[in-house]
């Protein structure tokens, strides 16, 4: 659940506003933390991810539990709840869309197979963390401040374009061409910080 906060601008109102969101979370969900290793190893996320997303459409139903899990797009993946496995290797493959066997637009797409394995490493348990909202804990568990940053990210992730902490589109705004075919992209920043109030996701 999240309730949100009143709006506050920030020093620059012209460039970008904060908006302040409380969240409730449900202490009592467990999720699970799992290592993910990918074959032939890419340094790329956007590849990853896109791996990713081709094993989520895969085998959702069939082989993940239903589940929709937040990836960080490296070595980590997380779910709300178990997963019916505790190792499983899948194989993957992508069509390159950038290259194209013959040349044209009537050559045939590059295909590339992917190793995905996955297997389970912990519990990702909230319990910690609600201690410390609570008064009861003196430091803040950055475990699972990480794993709510990971999940919360994963939507906006796939829908604009992640550098670092913050998301750009050229749907967010208007567009400024920059010359030599360079333009610039609005975006926001978002983070999630423990306050005196309970968990804050900040939108700038």
């Amino acid at each position: 659940m999240a309730t949100e906060d009143k709006l506050t601008t920030c020093s620059t109102p012209r460039y970008c506003q904060l908006r302040k969101v409380q969240l409730q979370p449900q202490w009592k969900i467990a999720g699970g933390i799992l290592r993910v290793s990918i074959t032939p190893e890419v340094t790329s996320r956007g590849v990853n991810r896109a791996v990713m997303g081709e094993l989520v459409t895969l085998y959702r139903n069939s082989h993940l539990g239903g589940r929709l899990p937040a990836y960080d797009g490296r070595k980590s993946l997380y779910t709300a709840g178990p997963l019916p496995f505790t190792s499983m290797t899948f194989e993957i493959t992508l069509q390159d869309e950038e290259d194209s066997l013959g040349g044209g637009q009537g050559g045939q797409r590059r295909e590339r197979v992917f190793r995905v394995v996955i297997k389970f490493a912990a519990r990702a348990d909230l319990h910690h963390l609600a201690m410390f909202l609570a008064g009861r804990q003196a430091d803040a568990p950055q475990e699972a401040l990480q794993v709510l940053d990971i999940v919360l990210r994963e939507l906006p992730t796939a829908r604009y374009s992640p550098v670092g902490r913050s998301f750009y589109s050229p749907n967010l705004g208007r567009r400024q061409q920059l010359g030599e075919g360079l333009e610039s992209w609005r975006g926001f920043y978002q983070s999630i910080r423990p306050t005196q109030m309970g968990l804050s996701l900040n939108i700038g």
